[in-house]
């Protein structure tokens, strides 16, 4: 199997793609509110900066948002009839003026993308990793004027049209592509407290810190969870390249889209090391799922399906098929990068 991961330096609000050409979009936006996001939204939009300049906060987080509305609108043209969009985003608290308080980008964002005739639908909640003492803002010890930290964030996701997609028939790629019974329940619960575990990304150094990158387990199980093989996947705000990191690992294609070319400078540093990663994931994947296969035998649950292309069993029909496959060479092309992949084989992970 092969799959392209194309990176195109450009605006996300003119996203140079035909129309119906992807089938997931998986993104973390800048946040607006948060301070170092503002010269980024500043100089798209010059209301943000006179609004800011003037104090009022509620007018720059309606002005930073209209810029998003831009590539929200974007998505909706790009996307399959059916396709999904998962935005991470997370809420920001400010003191713009003389004023404190909370701006609900979630709250934006999802408002947004009903106006586009999307459908939201359930949303994931997941905790980000803090090494602060400080757990609340304010008065400190007594009340009333202390405020709660913000500790998460949310993936909001949406179906474009009000149908969800379908398939040819038979669709080996899409049943090759099911997960297991346990990562179905793990994965979609809408709380996430584990995306800081066992599936590491690639370190990508201070511009981590500048692009805000959300941890490779996010965008990994996302790209699982809503398409196939053969499926592409658009990021339209790359950043470093997490989702397409993910999306060579996961088998899937990938676009990525980024205004700043020295991200994509970086990102070409770290694809030597996307092989052994992917033999890195697939081989946790099997071996939890061996694992749990154990739990059930030592409770008495037998399993009722043999895998097909593994030595272990399976809970579901559905899951039989199931094939991971591991990157076995990256090579460098004129608009990105085109990947081999192999089917992994029992005997390698044991």
């Amino acid at each position: 199997m092969e799959t392209r991961h194309r990176v195109v330096v450009g605006n996300a609000r003119d996203i140079a793609l035909p129309d119906d050409s992807v089938e997931l979009v998986v993104t973390s936006p800048p946040y607006p509110m948060i301070e170092m996001w503002d010269d980024a939204f500043a100089a798209q939009s010059s209301a943000v900066a006179e609004a800011l300049d003037a104090g009022d906060g509620e007018r720059a987080y309606e002005a930073m948002h209209a810029v998003l509305d831009e590539v929200w609108a974007e998505l909706e043209r790009v996307l399959v009839d059916g396709g999904i969009a998962c935005v991470n985003v997370g809420d920001a608290t400010r003191t713009v003026g003389d004023s404190f308080r909370v701006y609900p980008n979630h709250a934006r964002v999802l408002s947004a993308f009903a106006s586009l005739g999307f459908d939201p639908l359930p949303d994931v909640l997941w905790r980000k990793p803090t090494n602060s003492a400080a757990k609340f803002m304010g008065s400190g010890m007594v009340p009333p004027n202390a405020y709660v930290t913000l500790e998460h964030e949310y993936v909001l996701v949406f179906r474009n049209g009000g149908d969800s997609r379908s398939f040819e028939p038979g669709a080996d790629r899409r049943y090759e592509a099911a997960y297991f019974w346990e990562e179905r329940n793990r994965w979609f619960s809408d709380v996430w407290t584990d995306v800081n575990g066992d599936l590491q990304a690639l370190d990508h150094g201070d511009l981590r810190e500048r692009s805000a990158a959300y941890p490779f387990e996010i965008p990994y199980r996302l790209i699982n969870m809503y398409s196939a093989y053969g499926d592409t996947v658009l990021d339209p705000f790359w950043g470093t390249g997490t989702t397409s990191l993910a999306a060579m690992v996961a088998g899937r294609d990938s676009v990525g889209v980024e205004r700043q070319s020295e991200f994509v400078d970086v990102f070409a540093d770290q694809v030597a090391g996307v092989p052994a990663l992917s033999e890195s994931v697939a081989r946790r994947r099997l071996d939890r799922h061996r694992e749990f296969v154990a739990e059930c035998a030592a409770d008495g649950d037998e399993l009722a399906y043999d895998a097909t292309h593994y030595d272990f069993p399976v809970r579901t029909k559905q899951e039989r098929d199931i094939r991971l496959y591991a990157v076995e060479d990256v090579e460098s092309t004129d608009d990105g990068y085109r990947t081999v992949h192999r089917p992994v084989r029992d005997c390698e992970l044991i």
